[in-house]
């Protein structure tokens, strides 16, 4: 290797040398021409390595929910790391796992009561995906083995969640993914839903074309349909009234089990642990990952209702029911992580306080209309869009602009997908950090018109 590069301390938050990391889903030369690094955080904020204070207003990667930096979650991982820093989840456990797995279960709705985890929420969705097909082995039905994704969804990046994700350029470049699979039509018209607070009025109709995709592969091939309570990576997507509710009236006429993914709606960020509680539906499985940790140290797990559970609790007991897991399933540093963050909900309130904030977070999105270029602005509990027009010249670019305008000159970070600005803050949110959120985002869009 050449001498000619100077290299300063690993941990050094300003590296002078960028070229070894690949990033993901970033594009890698405009950033590098124009680094947004950050060195540490605290509570709502980021701060950059000249100590430029960047307010969050994207929850880190949605999972912050509890806020950077919390004394109770740091010292639970930091105790944790000095006492049991790894044990195998195959053949052996550790007890905070089982601590860890009884809580979760006691916040999900009905008989969600088994835990199975993982480590991303892409790992979830295809856990989940791999439990509904085994499930039906199980039941002497190997041959329900279709699964049934929505357009415009996201479930992660693995084989498994991409072919029922429904983002064209997370599949486009990865050959004919898994076969067997349909997708519902995603649920955003612009025409009849524009500018709604919440829910939308219209399009519960549309979760009726599941019928049409039965009818098609016949109910005795379809093992399960998985959707996002409300779409977030494609540019926050809200449900239509009655739409989840109308998907589980369909799968308990044919029989086939409902999923929902949800790795950005748990953990508080409509308002309640899971989104599931929030619209009166119990699927079978939830995913979930981000909030359980506030993304302090990675952690997902697919949530199963005691009756598929049971299903694998059959034959010699000395025989694995489940050929499925990885090495860092219920990590001990998770484990303790994930069990300081649910006490800082309970002991805060946070759900029940981001469900109170909800109005007082869509008055504030919502008087951002009328601002050039803005097409839509969608809010559902404390996550927010606003959606503005294309440059004529190429897709994506203003939203592109906006974010980084955003955090290089303007102390604001959001989501940028496409030229939607996508917006999740921690839920320890104030009203007045709200009105610097969305003053920030006012100025950042008059600057892109």
């Amino acid at each position: 290797m050449s001498g000619a590069r100077s290299f300063k301390a690993a941990n050094d938050s300003a590296p002078n040398d960028l070229s070894a990391w690949w990033l993901p889903f970033t594009a890698n030369r405009s950033f590098k021409q124009r680094p947004r690094i950050i060195a540490r955080a605290k509570d709502m904020y980021y701060y950059t390595p000249d100590g430029r204070e960047v307010i969050d207003g994207s929850a880190g990667l949605w999972c912050v929910n509890a806020g950077h930096n919390r004394e109770p979650i740091v010292a639970a991982i930091q105790a944790q790391a000095a006492e049991l820093d790894f044990a195998p989840s195959f053949q052996f456990a550790h007890g905070t796992g089982f601590t860890v797995a009884s809580r979760i279960a006691e916040l999900a709705p009905g008989d969600l009561d088994h835990v199975f985890f993982c480590n991303s929420g892409s790992e979830a969705a295809d856990t989940a995906l791999k439990i509904a097909i085994a499930y039906w082995h199980t039941q002497g039905q190997g041959q329900r083995s279709r699964l049934i994704g929505r357009e415009r969804g996201y479930h992660g990046v693995g084989f498994g969640g991409i072919s029922v994700g429904g983002i064209v350029s997370n599949r486009k470049m990865f050959g004919s993914l898994l076969s067997g699979v349909d997708h519902l039509p995603h649920t955003h018209n612009r025409q009849e839903q524009a500018f709604s607070r919440g829910e939308p009025e219209w399009g519960a109709h549309l979760a009726d074309d599941l019928e049409r995709i039965v009818a098609l592969h016949d109910a005795s091939t379809v093992a399960a349909v998985i959707v996002e309570p409300m779409s977030g990576s494609t540019g926050v997507l809200p449900p239509p009234k009655g739409y989840l509710k109308r998907l589980r009236q369909i799968c308990d006429k044919f029989g086939i089990l409902l999923i929902f993914d949800e790795v950005i709606t748990g953990f508080g960020r409509t308002g309640f642990a899971f989104a599931a509680e929030r619209y009166g539906v119990i699927p079978d499985m939830i995913t979930f990952a981000k909030g359980v940790t506030s993304g302090t140290v990675p952690m997902a797990g697919v949530i199963v209702r005691k009756g598929i559970h049971d299903a694998f609790m059959t034959g010699p007991e000395h025989v694995i029911e489940l050929f499925h897991g990885y090495t860092y399933s219920g990590h001990p540093l998770a484990c303790a992580a994930a069990l300081a963050t649910l006490d800082v909900y309970r002991d805060e309130k946070l759900f029940e306080r981001a469900l109170s904030l909800e109005d007082a977070w869509a008055d504030a999105m919502f008087s951002l209309k009328g601002l050039p270029n803005v097409l839509d602005i969608r809010t559902l509990g404390l996550v927010g869009a606003v959606e503005l027009a294309s440059r004529p010249d190429a897709v994506g670019k203003r939203g592109y602009e906006a974010m980084d305008l955003a955090f290089q000159e303007h102390g604001l970070m959001f989501r940028a997908a496409g030229d939607t600005l996508a917006l999740s803050p921690p839920l320890i949110i104030t009203e007045d950090q709200i009105g610097e959120i969305v003053d920030k985002l006012e100025k950042v869009i008059r600057a892109v018109a």
